[in-house]
């Protein structure tokens, strides 16, 4: 459904913008950051941020545990390279915290020892994953049991207003599909995950005009990368005919809405050997190596 490389150039080339025009992420991020209390007066060994881009989520989780190994996992080189150290004063005379460590890598193959990771933040990234419950299934393989899941991603309703106004411009898809909050919670029950918690919440921004709605998509990177994309400039013509179908939704206040769904998540990696969910069945595995034998 994806076109991967689209998405790794096209975050790249957002690298030096996004911080400027990722607001919405910002904010999303600083839930996400709230929920550590959960965790209470545990201290991870290694964590990792997932689609960290330029690495604030990192940076604040380095400062929150000085002592930890932090993880900042990107699929975009250049957005790394934006992570820069933050947090390098002396506490009370004890030596500084570990710097970050910076991996480029893919989230539906991640590099990572099986049970290595005690806390995986993910802001904003899952939205880009083509088979959510097989990355999910990645999750667990790295978390160690009872490590924590805790992530965000856009839902069905996002961006449903300019999905609209394309469809009626033209005859190829301009905005991605969303999973719902529903589809998000079971690919979560399907990867094993433990007591999951999801939210919703249903934010709305506005724009002067089209324009300016696509100008900050690009700034951070959230251009069509469907596989089924037109490869051609959409052109004036349907520009104008989707503008044209926007333009009716224009609020009182002159302003033209765009609604951005954000499911958050929390959840608990399971025990070795734990079940995981399939079609409606719990399915256990084990090392065909493990079945005892007896020998006549």
């Amino acid at each position: 459904m994806f076109d991967s490389r689209h998405i790794r150039r096209a975050f790249s080339r957002a690298a030096s913008s996004y911080d400027q025009a990722a607001d919405l992420q910002r904010e999303v991020e600083d839930w996400l950051l709230e929920s550590l209390m959960y965790l209470d007066e545990t201290v991870p060994a290694t964590v990792v941020d997932l689609g960290s881009g330029p690495g604030h989520a990192a940076a604040a989780m380095r400062e929150r545990w000085p002592k930890a190994r932090v993880l900042a996992l990107d699929v975009a080189l250049p957005m790394l390279r934006q992570a820069r150290p933050r947090g390098w004063r002396l506490r009370d005379g004890l030596s500084p915290p570990r710097p970050l460590d910076r991996i480029c890598a893919d989230a539906a193959a991640l590099p990572l020892a099986e049970g290595s990771v005690d806390v995986l933040f993910s802001n904003l990234c899952l939205q880009w994953v083509e088979d959510l419950p097989a990355v999910l299934a990645g999750f667990r393989r790295v978390l160690r049991p009872g490590g924590l899941l805790l992530c965000s991603t856009f839902g069905h309703d996002t961006l449903f207003e300019l999905r609209e106004a394309f469809a009626q411009a033209d005859d190829v898809a301009h905005v991605s599909p969303f999973a719902t909050i529903a589809q998000f919670g079971d690919a979560l029950m399907q990867a094993g995950f433990r007591d999951p918690v999801l939210d919703r919440e249903l934010l709305r921004r506005g724009y002067d005009d089209l324009p300016a709605l696509m100008h900050e998509l690009r700034a951070i990177g959230a251009t069509n990368a469907l596989a089924t994309r037109r490869r051609t400039l959409t052109g004036r013509v349907r520009f104008a005919r989707a503008a044209a179908a926007y333009e009716p939704l224009r609020e009182t206040a002159g302003r033209l809405p765009a609604s951005w769904e954000v499911i958050t998540a929390m959840a608990w990696a399971p025990e070795p050997g734990a079940p995981i969910r399939e079609h409606g069945a719990e399915i256990a595995s084990f090392p065909a190596d493990r079945i005892p034998l007896r020998r006549r």
